[in-house]
């Protein structure tokens, strides 16, 4: 395992040799009171419930709006993250590799605002030729805004950016391991469905299983192994209950709050 580990690492260096942020904030949506084909309006929510289940409306306002969006967002590619202060939405900009747009939670509004307490057109610099802006995770660790892409060579091979408030750029390896290993994962993992989150003790990451639509394989981040494995720290396999019909299933966002697990799909509602 040491030898395929260590094998996998030299092949993704070479794989680049060879191919060649954030915002302030506030919030509580706890308490009710690459294309744009689906265009998503708002955000169905659940939370971790207990035992292996995240449910619909659990400890949540079960749909969130999120308005004032770019008519040119990509509502396809999407992420979310709580920085201990404000909950935020992020997208693609619609047919670009290197910028995002950012929205915060208002809560006097208990809408998802384009720009609300934050930077609203943030850009990824630095990423190697072969990242994949399909898709992107992204999360907050108490200091550093982190996102994510994988290679377009391998989907258990990530790259990290950080967030550096000097250049206002989200930059490949800034405080950050470059090159991250998913290990460990079951044959049916779904790769191309996939979310980050960071809980205060443990880096946590998420795929879909293929087939399942509402099941999803969580991973640990191992500091021993500097790899995130299927089950580390970790129940391996959750449900997510009753999430309504109008949700978009083709991926999935999530985060840690400091008090719960949420788990978000799109709705075109």
């Amino acid at each position: 395992m040491k030898i395929f580990r260590i094998l996998s690492r030299v092949a993704a260096f070479i794989s680049i040799i060879l191919i060649t942020a954030c915002g302030g904030g506030s919030s509580d949506p706890t308490s009710s009171t690459g294309s744009s084909a689906d265009v998503s309006k708002s955000l169905n929510q659940a939370a971790y419930s207990g035992g292996t289940s995240y449910d619909y409306g659990f400890n949540s306002i079960p749909n969130i709006p999120f308005i004032n969006a770019p008519s040119d967002t990509d509502f396809s590619r999407y992420a979310m993250l709580h920085d201990g202060a404000t909950y935020r939405l992020y997208f693609f900009k619609q047919g670009s590799t290197d910028t995002i747009y950012q929205f915060g939670y208002n809560t006097a509004s208990q809408k998802y605002e384009f720009g609300f307490n934050s930077i609203p057109e943030l850009k990824i610099t630095g990423m190697p030729t072969d990242a994949d802006t399909n898709s992107f995770a992204m999360l907050h660790d108490g200091s550093t805004y982190r996102l994510y892409l994988k290679s377009m060579n391998s989907n258990t091979t990530m790259y990290q950016f950080g967030f550096n408030s000097t250049s206002g750029n989200y930059e490949y390896g800034f405080k950050s391991i470059s090159i991250l290993f998913i290990t460990l994962a079951p044959s049916d993992a779904d790769f191309n469905r996939w979310a980050m989150l960071y809980d205060g003790s443990t880096y946590r990451l998420y795929t879909g299983k293929t087939g399942a639509l509402d099941t999803m394989y969580q991973f640990g981040f191992n500091p021993a192994s500097s790899d995130y494995e299927w089950g580390f720290n970790s129940i391996q396999e959750l449900q997510v209950t009753d999430m309504p019909d109008d949700s978009i299933k083709s991926n999935f966002a999530m985060l840690h709050d400091g008090s719960d697990y949420r788990f978000y799909y799109p709705s075109d509602k």
